[in-house]
């Protein structure tokens, strides 16, 4: 008998186009990555996409992800997603161009990192073994 897919593999194998997808459990819920990047999360079988100002408005009148009230300072903070209409889990190209725009959110918000070169911290550590004693 074929095993089932579940719900995070089906999204998985949705989304393969994007690039490599790995999806995480996180805090009880589950983060969609793409080559790192987290763009959308799954809770309670119900994905949600990363948003930003800029992209917002293509999502339409999609509900904001609300998994539990978060405070931050006292003050109660709303997560930049927003839910996928289940519609889209029928229609996987019309997926891909809300997953697309998700991914882009999350790339102009994720932090821009230095890549580290491995020669200079192996030239480091060996400056730092010849100044020892």
């Amino acid at each position: 008998m074929a095993k089932r897919l579940n719900f995070s593999d089906h999204l998985s194998e949705l989304f393969a186009p994007l690039g490599k997808v790995s999806i995480r459990r996180m805090f009880g819920d589950a983060g969609v990555f793409c080559d790192g990047v987290m763009f959308g999360v799954i809770a309670d079988d119900t994905l949600y996409f990363r948003v930003d100002e800029q992209s917002r408005g293509a999502f339409g009148n999609a509900v904001p992800f609300r998994p539990q009230p978060k405070t931050k300072g006292g003050r109660s903070v709303e997560l930049p997603y927003l839910r996928a209409p289940d519609r889209l889990l029928d229609d996987p190209a019309d997926l891909l161009v809300w997953a697309r725009r998700a991914l882009e959110a999350a790339d102009r918000k994720a932090p821009k990192r230095k890549p580290t070169s491995p020669m200079k911290s192996v030239t480091a550590k060996t400056k730092r073994s010849k100044q020892e004693p």
